[in-house]
């Protein structure tokens, strides 16, 4: 081959290397800091501290309890009770500590359902059993009244409807492999230029 082809040949490689490396650092990033526990747990850690979030649990769990209870002419009552109970709980390290481990447990539901492909079909659900463990003990060893009579149930609760969570996997799964593929041929092209 004549030095110019080859040099044009060269150049066109080099260029490709050149444009496969950003996006296969990215993918790469991508893949693997999405599948991080402990990253995604740190990052989401901080909203434990929100005060439009633990509103936001305060009600839900004050609607949930009122739901529950058929308290007749005091409903609204034993809503805001539980409500004011909840707010308060919200400000407590076993909130913090409750919410990291509901995080966890979320995202490895998350990232066992996207790597799975016997999974297709299904929604993903995380059992949160081990948060009311956690929560549980927390508050027994604070001593807070009846902390030990918390009942600990394994309850799915739904975290991705089943169309979602199909249509999540292929994009996961392409990311996975442009991850693995686009540094190689990058470092390909380049020795090759």
């Amino acid at each position: 081959m004549s030095p110019r082809p080859r040099t044009a040949l060269s150049a066109v490689l080099i260029a490709l290397a050149c444009l496969l490396a950003p996006c296969g650092t990215l993918a790469g990033w991508a893949a693997y800091g999405l599948a991080d526990t402990g990253r995604y747990v740190a990052v989401m850690a901080p909203l434990a501290g929100d005060p439009d979030v633990r509103e936001a649990v305060a009600d839900a769990v004050g609607d949930g309890v009122a739901g529950e209870v058929a308290a007749g002419p005091l409903h609204g009552t034993v809503r805001d009770f539980v409500r004011d109970a909840a707010r308060s709980f919200t400000r407590t390290d076993a909130f913090r500590e409750g919410w990291n481990e509901a995080n966890r447990t979320v995202h490895q539901a998350l990232v066992r359902a996207l790597r799975d492909d016997r999974a297709a079909g299904r929604p993903v659900t995380a059992d949160l059993a081990p948060v009311t463990a956690r929560v549980k003990e927390r508050l027994t060893e604070d001593h807070v009244p009846f902390a030990r009579r918390i009942p600990v149930r394994h309850t799915a609760v739904t975290v991705l409807p089943a169309h979602e969570a199909d249509r999540l996997r292929k994009g996961y799964q392409v990311l996975d492999v442009a991850a693995f593929w686009l540094p190689l041929a990058s470092v390909v092209f380049a020795l090759t230029g």
